[in-house]
């Protein structure tokens, strides 16, 4: 998914409309963490300027108003995921301009582009891909209960709430234990993660039977090849609508260990503000609680968002304020670095 015919990365937009970068976590994931060559980012808001202009961790990529505006590419990228995974009719414009200029196109919607007949006409007609990688594949099952069989030590983010910060803490965990030579893989859960790592299964498109059974085959396929697997996560299990894939992502995973992932400051549930956070020791609880049933797990660590927090003082203040709630080691890491999440980690 990744590369191009002749080996090297895939020149890639990335299209993050009206969301970029605070709402738009899957172009900034893909920015972050892929081998894309990603050459632009579209956003009409914020054209002339540049990713790291608005999160100094982003490469320098300039962000343009419109697909016309953007250099060669081999692919548009959707780098949106708004609630419910629909498509933005505003967006028709550019992903036909991409289809025209030759470009595939790489979508996590809920949307399905090979769906929309104008799309599917077009991409007949100029020889270019459409891959819907929310689309899952037809041979899924419940799961068997086997995924503790395997030789690797699970570890597991979940989360306070959706769009905490799981897929990064996974992938930051990934990197930090590569470093320190632990032979660790990564189970992709959902569309920002599989179009990163290249493969995996969508759970949150996965018939809620089936879903465990997603996780589940994942860790069977890989299982024996690695020490550590860190399993992205997916929702909360508080959160009102996406509670179940968090459920079933547990159970599929049978983790040895989990990470509670949350967002400093946040109180109520994100897009869902009627419905209060319960307190940090509530869901250490709650997450061990539900995994007895199938795997004796505890939250090992914690792993905070503070990247609204402009001063390291006051992050560092409110990581260590979060440690205290959790009862046990905590970080931002990606602004503090990984070391002490996953020294628990590799402890437990």
């Amino acid at each position: 998914m990744t590369a191009g015919t002749d080996g090297d990365p895939r020149r890639v937009v990335v299209l993050a409309h009206e969301k970029f970068p605070d709402r738009a976590k899957t172009a900034t994931g893909v920015l972050k963490y892929a081998d894309y060559d990603v050459v632009a980012v579209l956003d009409r808001d914020n054209p002339g300027t540049s990713a790291r202009d608005h999160r100094a961790d982003l490469p320098d990529v300039p962000v343009v108003a419109s697909m016309d505006d953007a250099p060669e590419a081999d692919a548009l990228l959707v780098g949106i995921a708004p609630i419910g995974g629909g498509f933005d009719e505003s967006w028709r414009d550019d992903v036909r301009t991409a289809i025209e200029r030759g470009c595939d196109l790489i979508s996590g919607l809920h949307y399905f582009l090979n769906d929309d007949e104008e799309f599917a006409e077009l991409a007949a007609e100029r020889g270019v891909e459409i891959n819907d990688v929310r689309r899952p594949h037809e041979d899924l099952s419940v799961s068997q209960g086997r995924a503790s069989e395997v030789d690797a030590d699970i570890v597991l983010t979940v989360g306070t709430d959706c769009s905490v910060g799981k897929m990064t803490v996974s992938l930051e965990l990934l990197e930090a234990a590569r470093e320190r030579g632990v032979d660790a893989g990564f189970i992709p859960t959902g569309q920002t993660g599989i179009m990163i790592s290249g493969w995996g299964n969508p759970v949150d498109r996965v018939v809620s039977d089936f879903t465990a059974g997603a996780v589940e085959e994942m860790i069977l396929e890989v299982g024996d090849d690695y020490d550590v697997l860190f399993v992205e996560g997916q929702g909360s299990i508080v959160h009102p609508a996406y509670s179940a894939v968090t459920c079933g992502i547990l159970h599929g995973a049978m983790p040895d260990a989990m990470v509670l992932c949350h967002a400093a400051g946040r109180e109520a549930i994100h897009g869902y503000e009627s419905f209060e956070m319960p307190p940090i020791p509530e869901y250490v609880d709650l997450y061990e609680s539900l995994s007895a049933p199938v795997r004796e797990s505890g939250v090992v660590a914690g792993a905070l968002n503070t990247f609204h927090l402009d001063d390291d003082g006051a992050a560092r203040e409110a990581v260590d304020e979060y440690a205290a709630e959790l009862d046990a080691p905590a970080a931002d890491v990606v602004r503090f670095g990984a070391d002490e999440v996953l020294d628990a980690v590799l402890e437990d």
